[in-house]
Protein backbone atom coordinates (compact mmCIF):
# COMPACT_ATOMS: atom_id res chain seq x y z
CA UNK A 1 0.00 0.00 0.00
CA UNK A 2 1.42 3.20 -0.77
CA UNK A 3 1.94 6.15 1.62
CA UNK A 4 -1.01 8.27 0.18
CA UNK A 5 -2.63 10.88 2.67
CA UNK A 6 -6.27 10.31 2.77
CA UNK A 7 -8.22 12.79 5.14
CA UNK A 8 -9.44 11.15 8.22
CA UNK A 9 -12.81 13.59 7.46
CA UNK A 10 -13.20 12.67 4.06
CA UNK A 11 -12.65 9.37 5.18
CA UNK A 12 -14.66 9.33 7.89
CA UNK A 13 -17.83 11.09 6.93
CA UNK A 14 -18.05 8.86 3.29
CA UNK A 15 -17.32 5.83 6.07
CA UNK A 16 -14.95 4.85 4.04
CA UNK A 17 -11.95 2.79 4.93
CA UNK A 18 -9.16 4.88 7.10
CA UNK A 19 -6.11 3.94 4.97
CA UNK A 20 -7.33 3.76 1.80
CA UNK A 21 -10.17 5.71 2.05
CA UNK A 22 -12.08 3.60 -0.85
CA UNK A 23 -13.19 0.20 0.55
CA UNK A 24 -16.54 0.27 3.26
CA UNK A 25 -16.19 0.72 7.02
CA UNK A 26 -19.69 -1.14 7.60
CA UNK A 27 -20.66 -4.46 7.17
CA UNK A 28 -24.23 -2.95 8.96
CA UNK A 29 -25.97 0.69 10.15
CA UNK A 30 -23.56 0.53 12.75
CA UNK A 31 -21.68 -2.64 12.61
CA UNK A 32 -18.04 -2.23 11.31
CA UNK A 33 -17.18 -4.93 8.78
CA UNK A 34 -14.27 -7.53 9.19
CA UNK A 35 -11.75 -5.79 7.07
CA UNK A 36 -11.40 -3.19 3.71
CA UNK A 37 -12.09 -5.14 0.53
CA UNK A 38 -9.93 -2.23 -1.57
CA UNK A 39 -6.41 -2.13 0.99
CA UNK A 40 -6.95 -5.42 3.56
CA UNK A 41 -7.05 -3.06 6.67
CA UNK A 42 -8.15 -5.68 9.25
CA UNK A 43 -11.19 -3.74 11.57
CA UNK A 44 -10.60 -6.68 13.77
CA UNK A 45 -9.79 -4.77 17.17
CA UNK A 46 -11.34 -1.41 15.77
CA UNK A 47 -13.30 0.67 19.04
CA UNK A 48 -14.77 4.09 18.95
CA UNK A 49 -15.81 3.22 22.49
CA UNK A 50 -18.67 6.05 23.55
CA UNK A 51 -17.35 9.45 22.28
CA UNK A 52 -19.74 9.26 18.80
CA UNK A 53 -22.84 9.21 20.87
CA UNK A 54 -21.26 11.72 23.38
CA UNK A 55 -20.71 14.47 20.62
CA UNK A 56 -23.90 13.45 18.42
CA UNK A 57 -25.72 13.99 22.03
CA UNK A 58 -24.17 17.29 22.59
CA UNK A 59 -24.80 18.57 19.37
CA UNK A 60 -27.71 17.37 18.67
CA UNK A 61 -29.49 18.35 22.18
CA UNK A 62 -27.98 21.75 21.40
CA UNK A 63 -29.47 22.02 17.98
CA UNK A 64 -33.15 20.81 19.12
CA UNK A 65 -33.33 22.64 22.56
CA UNK A 66 -32.20 25.78 20.44
CA UNK A 67 -34.95 25.43 17.96
CA UNK A 68 -37.19 24.28 20.60
CA UNK A 69 -36.53 27.29 22.34
CA UNK A 70 -37.35 29.66 19.04
CA UNK A 71 -40.52 28.15 18.60
CA UNK A 72 -41.54 28.35 21.79
CA UNK A 73 -41.09 32.21 22.25
CA UNK A 74 -42.03 32.91 18.68
CA UNK A 75 -45.29 30.84 18.28
CA UNK A 76 -46.42 29.47 21.83
CA UNK A 77 -47.33 25.72 20.37
CA UNK A 78 -49.24 23.57 22.63
CA UNK A 79 -46.64 20.77 24.42
CA UNK A 80 -48.13 18.21 22.05
CA UNK A 81 -46.76 20.13 19.30
CA UNK A 82 -43.38 19.95 20.86
CA UNK A 83 -43.53 16.59 21.54
CA UNK A 84 -45.00 15.30 17.95
CA UNK A 85 -41.97 17.85 16.37
CA UNK A 86 -38.85 17.42 18.34
CA UNK A 87 -39.11 13.28 19.57
CA UNK A 88 -38.95 11.87 15.89
CA UNK A 89 -36.55 15.26 15.20
CA UNK A 90 -34.18 13.90 17.29
CA UNK A 91 -34.47 10.33 16.85
CA UNK A 92 -33.88 10.99 13.28
CA UNK A 93 -31.10 13.34 13.62
CA UNK A 94 -29.53 10.73 15.83
CA UNK A 95 -29.47 8.27 13.36
CA UNK A 96 -28.32 10.42 10.11
CA UNK A 97 -25.45 11.87 12.38
CA UNK A 98 -24.10 8.67 14.61
CA UNK A 99 -22.43 6.45 11.59
CA UNK A 100 -20.41 9.20 10.42
CA UNK A 101 -19.36 10.12 13.31
CA UNK A 102 -18.34 7.00 14.49
CA UNK A 103 -16.34 6.59 10.84
CA UNK A 104 -14.81 9.88 11.89
CA UNK A 105 -13.60 9.08 15.07
CA UNK A 106 -12.18 5.63 13.85
CA UNK A 107 -10.82 7.61 10.64
CA UNK A 108 -8.75 10.05 13.59
CA UNK A 109 -7.51 6.94 15.78
CA UNK A 110 -6.19 5.16 12.86
CA UNK A 111 -4.42 8.48 11.38
CA UNK A 112 -3.30 9.41 15.14
CA UNK A 113 -2.31 5.93 15.73
CA UNK A 114 -4.15 5.58 18.95
CA UNK A 115 -3.91 2.55 19.77
CA UNK A 116 -1.61 0.20 22.39
CA UNK A 117 -0.88 -2.72 20.85
CA UNK A 118 -2.47 -2.99 17.10
CA UNK A 119 -0.66 -3.67 13.90
CA UNK A 120 -2.24 -0.59 11.98
CA UNK A 121 0.14 -1.32 8.43
CA UNK A 122 -1.46 -5.11 8.01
Amino acid sequence: MSDIYVSPFRAGLACRCPRCGEGKLYAGFLEVGKGCDSCGLDYARVDSGDGPAVFVILILGAIIVGLALVLEVNAEPPLWVHAVLWGPLTIIGAMVLLRPFKALLIALQFRNRATQDIDLES
